[in-house]
């Protein structure tokens, strides 16, 4: 089963929730739903300091 983090109401769902477009996913586990917007914000973080695709100088 796969599971989507629902932006709108914060919270995890299954299959059958809220639109794709107003998820974040699919994950594997409930738990890796559970920190979609955790990783996320680890994500954009490493992306903003990564020099390949930094243009700031």
């Amino acid at each position: 089963m796969s599971y989507w983090y629902c932006l709108n109401h914060h919270a995890v769902e299954g299959q059958d929730g809220c639109a794709y477009k107003d998820r974040l996913g699919p994950y594997e586990t409930e738990a890796d739903a559970e920190r979609a917007l955790e990783k996320v914000k680890e994500r954009n973080e490493a992306w903003d300091n990564d020099p390949n695709w930094n243009d700031k100088k």
